[in-house]
Order: structure tokens, then sequence, then C-alpha cells
């Protein structure tokens, strides 16, 4: 039998709700504010049918360029062939959600400024680079109260 040709196929996990969430969905989710330039999550929510984005922007992250009464406009980075084209979607709200990817850059971004506003009151410089987990420093290991084992190879047994 050959593979069906439909527009959600393969979708079938996809696109189904997680177990305990199905009904109604959380009014929160129509009362969050999004704004032109922020970074979404694209996941198709299967309650909601109308303005469902297509399986293969499931799971992708966006930035929004429009903004309706009911939906979104986002861009999406899309392979096709060996390239990649930056796509323009409408999805509905249902089926985005405020991306975390920056969290973690903007809240370096705030303690380097306070760092640099605490080190400029001082009149130091603040060196706000990240640098990768260094090496341990040489130290001798004590073995007092902790007495080297020494290891030998079992013998082979065969079991019959």
């Amino acid at each position: 039998m050959t593979n069906t040709k439909g527009y959600r196929r393969g979708t079938r996990y996809m696109f189904s709700r997680a177990f305990k969430t199905n009904g109604t969905i959380p009014l929160g989710t129509y009362l969050k504010v999004y704004k032109r330039g922020d970074i979404v999550d694209i996941k198709g929510n299967g309650a909601v049918q109308k303005g469902m984005p297509h399986k293969s922007y499931h799971g992708r992250t966006g930035r929004i360029y429009n903004v309706t009464p009911h939906a979104v406009g986002v861009i999406v980075n899309k392979r096709v062939g060996g390239r990649i084209i930056a796509k323009r979607i409408n999805v509905r709200v249902e089926h985005i959600k405020h991306s975390n990817c920056r969290l973690d850059f903007l809240k370096r971004v705030k303690k380097n400024e306070a760092a640099k506003k605490e080190a400029k009151e001082g009149g130091k410089k603040q060196e706000c680079k990240r640098i990768p987990a260094q090496p341990k420093t040489a130290h001798f290991v004590r073995t007092k109260f902790n007495k080297p084992v020494e290891l030998a190879p079992l013998p082979y047994e065969f079991i019959a």
C-alpha cells in the first residue's frame, strides 16, 4: 500500500494533545502579548484546526513580523533542497509560545551591565568575556586515609 499524500500525513502523534490536557484551552493562551521582533516556538495544537502550521514547521523557532487580532506572522527558516529559505507563515496564537532560547543571554547581559556599573563607580575595568572551564590546578593526592587499591584482572572461568 502506498503512502497517503494528505496535508497532515504522519502527524498522528505530532498534533495529538498530551495526557490529561484534552478539552478546552487555558485562557492564558489568548491573553499573552506578542510584539514584532519577539522570538516564538511553533507547536501545532490539535484542538484548534484553524490557523495550524504545516507539519514541517512544528518545533521550529521564528521571529514575529506581523500581529493581527487572532494570529501572528512568523519568519521561519526552512531547508528546501540544499538551501535554507526564510519563509513567512501566518499562525494562530494557539500554536505558538514565547521562546526561552534567549533567557540565558538576557540574564547574562543584565548581570554584565550591573557589574560594569559597579566597576565604573569603583574606578576599575570589568571583564565581561566568558571563559571556558579551566583545567584543575596541580595538587598532591594524600594517601594517609585513602590507601591505594591494586587491581588485577579476574581469571576466565568456563561455565558449562
